[in-house]
């Protein structure tokens, strides 16, 4: 309940125009480590037709779980297609979902 990402990154901010991500995860975690919270897990599957991510999943698993000061085994990345269905099947775009599941700290 600490607000979506557009209010704290809002997508009108010059400040975050062509960030990398991976800032702003770190920042996200930082914060959610402010607030009492850890990320005890993240499961994520992303959806795309092409390209193939199946020989790039153990280096996003390594960045993610670095970047978040956690383990690899605490981390699931998981690609799939939509079969040709949607936007993501006609190679108009890429889909991500991800489930994180939070720890507050004893």
């Amino acid at each position: 309940a600490l607000g979506d990402i557009g209010q704290h990154f809002p997508d009108t901010s010059e400040e975050y125009e062509g960030i990398d991500s991976r800032v702003l995860l770190r920042t996200v975690n930082t914060r959610l480590r402010e607030n009492g919270y850890r990320l005890h897990n993240a499961d994520i599957t992303i959806v795309a037709q092409a390209p193939r991510l199946a020989s790039y999943i153990a280096q996003m698993r390594e960045n993610l779980a670095s970047d978040l000061g956690m383990a690899p085994s605490s981390i699931s990345v998981k690609a799939t297609t939509s079969e040709g269905m949607g936007y993501t099947g006609r190679g108009e775009g890429i889909a991500a979902h991800a489930v994180a599941l939070l720890d507050e700290p004893i």
